[in-house]
C-alpha cells in the first residue's frame, strides 16, 4: 500500500506542475513529431548559448547550468519564461526576447539530444551515501524522476553543476528564486543550510545515459 500511495502522490504532484505550466507552454508550437535525436547541425541561435553553457550544452562554468540532456519541454518552458519576463536574468532575458517559437523549439530539441559529459568529480562512498539519503528524504525523485534525469518540464538534476544547484536551492529556500508553481519553494523549506552542499555535490556526481 505504501508504494501505491507514493505512485499516486507522484502522479498528483506532476499533474499539478503540468497544469501550472500549461498556460505558458501553450504559447509554443511543440514539434512532437520530431525524432528524439537531433541529426541536423546545431541551430544558429545555439552558437550564442555555447559562450555560457559550454560546447554542446556542457557547461564549463560551475555557476552556469549544463543544457545537454535536459528534457526538451523543460528547455522550451524556461526559454518562454525568460522571453515573457517570468524569469529574469541579465544575459538570458535579452537573448530570449528575440526568439521565435520555432527557434525556441529548435533549441529545446537540439540541447535535449546532446549527451551530458561525465561528472568531473567523484564522491567517496560515505559522501554518496549521505547525499542519496538526503535526496530520498526530500523526495527529489518524485518530480525529477527515479534516476533524477528530469521529465517533461521538470529539470534533470543528475550531473548538473554543483555550484549552480547550490545557488538555486538557496534561492528557493529564501523564496527569492522564481518558482512557477511553488513546489520547489515549499520543498526547500525543510532542507537545512548545511545539507544543501551535501545534496548539491551528490546530484552533481551522478551520471546517466
Amino acid at each position: 500500500m505504501t508504494a501505491k500511495r507514493e505512485v499516486i502522490a507522484s502522479r498528483e504532484v506532476i499533474a499539478k506542475r503540468s497544469a501550472a505550466v500549461a498556460v505558458v507552454t501553450a504559447a509554443a508550437v511543440f514539434y512532437l513529431g520530431m525524432p528524439s535525436a537531433f541529426a541536423q547541425p546545431a541551430p544558429v541561435k545555439a552558437q550564442a548559448c555555447v559562450a555560457c553553457h559550454g560546447p554542446e550544452g556542457n557547461s564549463q562554468n560551475p555557476a552556469l547550468p549544463s543544457l545537454a540532456g535536459q528534457p526538451r519541454q523543460f528547455i522550451v518552458t524556461q526559454l518562454i519564461m525568460f522571453r515573457e519576463g517570468n524569469r529574469k536574468d541579465p544575459q538570458m532575458s535579452p537573448f530570449a526576447m528575440g526568439l521565435t517559437n520555432p527557434e525556441v523549439n529548435e533549441l529545446g530539441a537540439y540541447f535535449s539530444a546532446q549527451k551530458l559529459a561525465p561528472p568531473a568529480k567523484k564522491q567517496t562512498p560515505e559522501q554518496a551515501s549521505a547525499g542519496k539519503r538526503l535526496a530520498e528524504q526530500f523526495n527529489c525523485n518524485v518530480c525529477h524522476g527515479a534516476t533524477l534525469l528530469g521529465q517533461q518540464h521538470i529539470p534533470r538534476l543528475a550531473g548538473q553543476q554543483a555550484e549552480y544547484l547550490r545557488v538555486q536551492l538557496r534561492g528557493f529556500k529564501s523564496s527569492t528564486r522564481f518558482d512557477m508553481d511553488g513546489q520547489m519553494t515549499s520543498a526547500a523549506q525543510a532542507i537545512q543550510a548545511s545539507d544543501i552542499d551535501v545534496l548539491a555535490d551528490y546530484l552533481a556526481s551522478l551520471s546517466g545515459p
